[in-house]
Protein backbone atom coordinates (compact mmCIF):
# COMPACT_ATOMS: atom_id res chain seq x y z
CA UNK A 1 0.00 0.00 0.00
CA UNK A 2 0.92 3.51 -0.93
CA UNK A 3 2.12 5.65 1.90
CA UNK A 4 -0.68 8.04 1.01
CA UNK A 5 -3.12 6.10 0.58
CA UNK A 6 -2.22 4.21 3.66
CA UNK A 7 -2.40 7.66 5.71
CA UNK A 8 -5.62 8.02 4.08
CA UNK A 9 -7.23 5.04 4.98
CA UNK A 10 -6.01 5.25 8.88
CA UNK A 11 -7.17 8.95 9.02
CA UNK A 12 -10.50 8.18 7.82
CA UNK A 13 -11.00 5.42 10.26
CA UNK A 14 -9.63 7.00 13.05
CA UNK A 15 -11.25 10.66 13.03
CA UNK A 16 -14.49 12.08 11.45
CA UNK A 17 -12.54 14.21 9.05
CA UNK A 18 -13.69 14.06 5.65
CA UNK A 19 -11.98 11.62 3.60
CA UNK A 20 -12.79 9.07 1.58
CA UNK A 21 -9.79 6.33 0.82
CA UNK A 22 -10.29 3.75 -1.59
CA UNK A 23 -10.45 0.24 -0.95
CA UNK A 24 -12.25 -2.62 1.19
CA UNK A 25 -12.14 -2.90 4.72
CA UNK A 26 -8.70 -5.51 4.66
CA UNK A 27 -6.37 -2.35 3.51
CA UNK A 28 -6.82 -1.25 7.37
CA UNK A 29 -4.78 -3.89 8.62
CA UNK A 30 -2.18 -2.44 5.79
CA UNK A 31 -2.76 1.30 6.82
CA UNK A 32 -1.69 0.45 10.52
CA UNK A 33 1.89 1.58 10.42
CA UNK A 34 -0.14 5.11 10.34
CA UNK A 35 -2.16 4.81 13.41
CA UNK A 36 0.39 6.88 15.53
CA UNK A 37 0.74 9.71 13.44
CA UNK A 38 -2.95 10.17 13.16
CA UNK A 39 -3.07 9.41 17.03
CA UNK A 40 -0.14 12.56 17.12
CA UNK A 41 -2.07 14.85 14.71
CA UNK A 42 -5.51 14.28 17.55
CA UNK A 43 -3.16 14.87 19.96
CA UNK A 44 -2.28 18.01 18.21
CA UNK A 45 -5.74 19.34 18.23
CA UNK A 46 -6.35 18.26 21.63
CA UNK A 47 -3.49 20.09 23.12
CA UNK A 48 -3.85 23.44 20.74
CA UNK A 49 -7.53 23.92 22.67
CA UNK A 50 -5.75 23.08 25.80
CA UNK A 51 -3.00 26.00 25.19
CA UNK A 52 -5.34 28.31 23.28
CA UNK A 53 -7.70 27.75 26.78
CA UNK A 54 -5.52 27.47 29.83
CA UNK A 55 -4.89 30.92 30.59
CA UNK A 56 -8.46 32.26 30.46
CA UNK A 57 -10.01 29.31 32.04
CA UNK A 58 -7.19 27.37 34.09
CA UNK A 59 -5.97 23.86 33.74
CA UNK A 60 -8.71 21.98 34.66
CA UNK A 61 -10.67 23.44 32.13
CA UNK A 62 -8.42 23.47 29.58
CA UNK A 63 -7.67 19.65 30.32
CA UNK A 64 -11.40 18.83 30.16
CA UNK A 65 -11.55 20.92 26.99
CA UNK A 66 -8.41 19.04 25.29
CA UNK A 67 -10.64 15.58 26.18
CA UNK A 68 -14.02 16.87 24.22
CA UNK A 69 -11.13 17.84 21.33
CA UNK A 70 -10.17 14.05 21.46
CA UNK A 71 -13.71 12.46 21.58
CA UNK A 72 -15.19 14.55 19.23
CA UNK A 73 -12.36 14.50 16.84
CA UNK A 74 -12.38 10.49 16.65
CA UNK A 75 -16.48 10.04 16.54
CA UNK A 76 -16.37 8.59 20.50
CA UNK A 77 -15.17 5.46 18.52
CA UNK A 78 -12.98 3.93 21.02
CA UNK A 79 -15.55 4.74 24.16
CA UNK A 80 -17.63 2.91 22.40
CA UNK A 81 -15.25 0.22 22.43
CA UNK A 82 -14.35 0.78 26.19
CA UNK A 83 -17.62 0.12 27.06
CA UNK A 84 -18.85 -2.85 25.38
CA UNK A 85 -15.42 -4.41 26.59
CA UNK A 86 -16.63 -3.39 30.07
CA UNK A 87 -19.92 -5.11 29.48
CA UNK A 88 -18.63 -8.19 28.23
CA UNK A 89 -16.24 -7.90 31.50
CA UNK A 90 -18.75 -7.69 33.82
CA UNK A 91 -21.11 -10.31 32.49
CA UNK A 92 -20.98 -13.91 33.95
CA UNK A 93 -20.57 -16.73 30.79
CA UNK A 94 -18.88 -18.53 28.29
CA UNK A 95 -16.80 -16.31 25.11
CA UNK A 96 -19.69 -16.60 23.08
CA UNK A 97 -21.82 -14.88 25.54
CA UNK A 98 -19.58 -12.51 26.08
CA UNK A 99 -18.69 -11.61 22.54
CA UNK A 100 -23.16 -11.27 22.26
CA UNK A 101 -23.15 -9.12 25.04
CA UNK A 102 -20.43 -6.90 23.29
CA UNK A 103 -22.36 -6.60 20.40
CA UNK A 104 -25.62 -5.43 21.28
CA UNK A 105 -25.93 -2.06 21.14
CA UNK A 106 -27.16 -1.09 24.02
CA UNK A 107 -24.79 0.23 26.99
CA UNK A 108 -24.94 -1.37 30.53
CA UNK A 109 -23.45 -0.10 34.19
CA UNK A 110 -20.34 -1.60 33.36
CA UNK A 111 -19.77 0.39 30.12
CA UNK A 112 -21.30 3.53 31.63
CA UNK A 113 -19.39 3.17 34.85
CA UNK A 114 -15.74 2.37 32.68
CA UNK A 115 -16.04 5.52 30.09
CA UNK A 116 -17.10 7.67 33.24
CA UNK A 117 -13.83 6.20 35.35
CA UNK A 118 -11.62 6.70 32.12
CA UNK A 119 -12.66 10.03 31.56
CA UNK A 120 -12.80 11.47 35.13
CA UNK A 121 -8.93 9.82 35.11
CA UNK A 122 -7.74 11.37 31.93
CA UNK A 123 -9.29 14.70 32.15
CA UNK A 124 -8.07 15.01 36.42
CA UNK A 125 -4.57 13.77 34.32
CA UNK A 126 -4.44 16.70 31.43
CA UNK A 127 -5.48 19.48 34.42
CA UNK A 128 -1.97 18.89 36.25
CA UNK A 129 0.14 18.91 33.36
CA UNK A 130 2.58 22.20 33.22
CA UNK A 131 1.92 24.22 30.81
CA UNK A 132 4.90 23.85 28.88
CA UNK A 133 4.83 20.38 28.59
CA UNK A 134 0.79 20.01 27.75
CA UNK A 135 1.58 20.03 23.70
CA UNK A 136 4.05 17.29 24.34
CA UNK A 137 1.78 15.09 26.65
CA UNK A 138 -1.16 14.73 24.25
CA UNK A 139 0.80 14.23 21.15
CA UNK A 140 2.65 11.43 22.59
CA UNK A 141 -0.26 9.84 24.73
CA UNK A 142 -2.35 9.96 21.79
CA UNK A 143 0.01 8.54 19.24
CA UNK A 144 1.23 5.46 21.82
CA UNK A 145 -2.38 4.83 22.22
CA UNK A 146 -2.57 4.02 18.80
CA UNK A 147 0.55 2.58 18.64
CA UNK A 148 -1.25 0.14 21.68
CA UNK A 149 -3.86 -0.92 19.00
CA UNK A 150 -1.68 -2.06 16.54
CA UNK A 151 0.54 -4.12 18.98
CA UNK A 152 -2.92 -5.40 19.62
CA UNK A 153 -3.86 -6.30 16.05
CA UNK A 154 -0.47 -8.22 16.02
CA UNK A 155 -0.88 -10.39 18.87
CA UNK A 156 -4.09 -11.40 19.33
CA UNK A 157 -5.69 -13.63 16.77
CA UNK A 158 -9.34 -12.31 15.59
CA UNK A 159 -12.39 -13.11 18.17
CA UNK A 160 -14.41 -13.71 15.26
CA UNK A 161 -14.46 -15.24 11.76
CA UNK A 162 -15.51 -11.45 10.76
CA UNK A 163 -16.09 -7.91 11.94
CA UNK A 164 -13.30 -5.10 12.10
CA UNK A 165 -11.22 -7.27 14.08
CA UNK A 166 -10.85 -9.83 11.77
CA UNK A 167 -10.08 -7.09 8.99
CA UNK A 168 -7.50 -5.59 10.69
CA UNK A 169 -5.02 -8.09 9.99
CA UNK A 170 -1.49 -6.24 11.31
CA UNK A 171 1.27 -7.52 8.75
CA UNK A 172 5.37 -7.28 9.66
CA UNK A 173 6.30 -4.47 7.74
CA UNK A 174 3.17 -2.14 9.26
CA UNK A 175 3.87 -3.59 12.91
CA UNK A 176 7.52 -2.02 12.44
CA UNK A 177 7.05 1.27 10.77
CA UNK A 178 4.52 1.97 13.75
CA UNK A 179 6.79 0.84 16.45
CA UNK A 180 9.75 2.23 14.84
CA UNK A 181 7.94 5.69 14.60
CA UNK A 182 6.84 5.86 18.17
CA UNK A 183 10.05 4.85 19.67
CA UNK A 184 11.87 7.53 17.73
CA UNK A 185 9.32 10.02 18.88
CA UNK A 186 9.13 9.27 22.35
CA UNK A 187 13.06 9.14 22.86
CA UNK A 188 13.55 12.37 20.75
CA UNK A 189 11.08 13.90 22.86
CA UNK A 190 13.03 13.41 26.36
CA UNK A 191 14.47 10.19 26.79
CA UNK A 192 13.38 9.25 30.11
CA UNK A 193 10.14 9.98 30.27
CA UNK A 194 9.59 8.54 26.85
CA UNK A 195 10.78 5.28 27.90
CA UNK A 196 8.76 5.04 30.73
CA UNK A 197 6.13 5.97 28.62
CA UNK A 198 6.85 3.15 26.02
CA UNK A 199 7.03 0.48 28.92
CA UNK A 200 3.65 1.77 30.11
CA UNK A 201 1.81 1.48 26.58
CA UNK A 202 3.41 -2.13 26.28
CA UNK A 203 2.26 -3.61 29.42
CA UNK A 204 -0.85 -2.27 29.09
CA UNK A 205 -1.67 -3.38 25.72
CA UNK A 206 -0.10 -6.89 26.88
CA UNK A 207 -3.30 -6.40 29.69
CA UNK A 208 -5.76 -6.06 27.25
CA UNK A 209 -4.31 -8.39 25.00
CA UNK A 210 -3.90 -11.22 27.19
CA UNK A 211 -7.72 -10.45 28.57
CA UNK A 212 -8.67 -10.48 25.27
CA UNK A 213 -6.99 -13.38 24.29
CA UNK A 214 -8.71 -15.52 27.58
CA UNK A 215 -11.82 -13.83 27.61
CA UNK A 216 -13.08 -13.64 24.57
CA UNK A 217 -10.47 -15.65 21.88
CA UNK A 218 -8.61 -12.66 20.29
CA UNK A 219 -9.19 -9.57 19.39
CA UNK A 220 -12.29 -7.51 18.52
CA UNK A 221 -13.50 -3.97 17.07
CA UNK A 222 -14.05 -3.36 20.49
CA UNK A 223 -10.66 -4.29 22.09
CA UNK A 224 -9.22 -2.37 20.11
CA UNK A 225 -10.95 0.56 20.88
CA UNK A 226 -10.05 -0.38 24.94
CA UNK A 227 -6.43 -1.11 24.03
CA UNK A 228 -6.43 2.76 22.59
CA UNK A 229 -8.23 4.71 25.52
CA UNK A 230 -5.84 2.57 28.58
CA UNK A 231 -2.59 2.44 26.58
CA UNK A 232 -3.20 6.27 26.25
CA UNK A 233 -4.35 6.56 29.77
CA UNK A 234 -1.89 4.87 30.92
CA UNK A 235 1.24 6.35 29.14
CA UNK A 236 -0.93 10.39 29.79
CA UNK A 237 -0.42 9.36 33.55
CA UNK A 238 3.14 8.38 33.39
CA UNK A 239 3.98 11.50 31.67
CA UNK A 240 1.78 13.95 33.41
CA UNK A 241 3.98 12.45 36.58
CA UNK A 242 7.17 12.94 35.05
CA UNK A 243 6.69 16.73 34.05
CA UNK A 244 5.73 17.51 37.47
CA UNK A 245 8.69 16.26 38.85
Amino acid sequence: MGAVRGATVALAFLTILPVRPRGDAGALGAAAGWFPAVGALVGLAAGGAWIATEPALGAGVAGALALVVMVVLTGALHQDGLADCADGLGVRGDRTWRLAVMRDSSTGAFGVTAVVLWGLLLASALGAVPHDDALRVLVLAAALGRWGAVLHGTFAPPARPEGLGAAFAVGPVAAGFATSSVVAGALILDLQSGVAALVAGGLATLATTAWARRALGGRTGDTLGATVLLVELATCLVLVGFARV
